[in-house]
């Protein structure tokens, strides 16, 4: 059997390997050091049948002059004589791990700025290696803006300024935005705050941009009495003060389908809520309604549906059943991640049905068929017919 011996250029994919899935550790001051890795135990047969090859690994290993210290130890045998093999090479610490890989100047920066935060926060010491990459390879005006804005709220931590407002140079929504899940972890950290039912804007004390939804009022008397406006978009509290008292709700997903509506007496249809759908019982009149829901008809349309029953009691489905979903199986994509629970527990019997059916993938794998693929006039067809009244298209 042929022995692995180790070349410089293993033990470097090794190292790679190692620091990538142990720098955060390292980081926090864990590992056991120094690093020993075995280079490999050739035995006299193998001297004497690859006494090529040894020979360019003993070569490799005497030419080492990076980071890292090779033992050598001698081997005697009796047919090949004495000879002074690489035994194994050990690194005193992570710094010359990284060098080895060439990251030793991205280590010793994550380092200084992971000591610098941890000394000035000490919450954050358990947080902060989760941000490995961040530490290592921000640039210095990008991370110094990170420090300004943790020092910022941690002496005003309950500002609620808007995001726009905050009085720190190159801080600004876009940047803040990209940022989020990690400014609120330093700062949860930072503060010592248990974040359960806590979103970012209230760990950093910021104040929370109002929600904006999209309404169409499909009947003139409910745009008469909105001022003659039909397609609002607003805060949802602005939108429950409107003089409007709707008779019936539709909720869609696709944006594009909601603004295809035509008239529809006493209607409003909102659009594109996805899981925030619940926002719609803060509107006075939407719980107390009829209405219907047209999702896309895969698990995660039909989560939604369940979701939006517990707040929307009324709220029933159209266009999801199983008879739609074999019509149009030329037209089936693939619903990327399905929705996880087994059960969903506001479910019609046979949106029951459908649902787990596409959970266990009877009719294919992870098979879904967006709404907006269904044509428009059969589409409008059952939406008539649910409504139990005319369209106008």
């Amino acid at each position: 059997m042929k022995r692995l011996l180790l070349l410089p250029d293993g033990v470097r994919a090794l190292l790679t390997r190692r620091y990538a899935d142990m720098r955060r550790q390292w980081l926090a001051g864990e590992g056991a050091w120094p690093m020993t890795i075995g280079l490999g135990v050739p035995l006299e047969f193998d001297m004497q049948e690859r006494a090529g090859d040894i020979g360019q690994w003993i070569s490799a290993w005497r030419d080492w002059r990076a980071p890292g210290q090779v033992e050598w130890h001698e081997r005697h045998w009796r047919t090949m004589g004495t000879h002074r093999l690489p035994k194994s090479i050990s690194f005193p610490d992570a710094q010359a791990v990284a060098e080895q890989i060439g990251e030793g100047m991205q280590w010793q920066r994550a380092l200084l700025r992971y000591r610098r935060f941890s000394r000035r926060w000490p919450g954050m010491r358990d947080t902060l290696p989760r941000y490995v990459d961040v530490l290592a390879g921000y640039a210095d005006a990008e991370f110094n803006r990170l420090d300004y804005l943790l020092t910022w709220i941690e002496e005003n931590p309950q500002s609620n300024l808007y995001p726009r407002q905050l009085p720190i140079t190159g801080v600004d929504t876009k940047w803040l935005e990209e940022r989020k899940p990690m400014v609120a972890a330093l700062v949860a950290a930072m503060q010592g705050l248990d974040t359960t039912g806590l979103d970012f804007f209230r760990i950093c004390g910021l104040r929370t941009p109002p929600t904006t939804i999209r309404l169409r009022l499909l009947d003139p008397i409910l745009r008469a009495c909105a001022g003659g406006l039909g397609d609002i978009t607003a805060p949802i509290g602005e939108l429950a003060a409107l003089p409007i008292r709707p008779s019936r709700l539709v909720v869609v997903e696709n944006v594009q389908t909601g603004l295809a509506f035509g008239e529809l007496p006493g209607a409003v249809v909102a659009m594109g809520l996805g899981y925030a759908v619940e926002i719609l019982a803060e509107l006075p009149w939407a719980a107390d309604i009829p209405g219907v829901y047209w999702g896309d008809l895969d698990t995660h349309g039909f989560a939604i549906l369940s979701h939006a029953r517990r707040f929307l009691p009324r709220l029933d489905s159209v266009l999801m059943d199983e008879s739609i979903l074999l019509d149009y199986r030329e037209l089936w994509g693939v619903e990327k991640q399905q929705h996880p629970a087994v059960d969903l527990p506001r479910l019609g019997e046979a949106e029951d049905a459908l649902y787990r059916g596409l959970k266990e993938n009877r009719w294919g794998t992870n098979v879904r068929l967006e709404q907006e693929r269904i044509p428009w006039p059969r589409a409008w067809r059952a939406l008539t017919g649910r409504a139990r009244t005319t369209f106008t298209p």
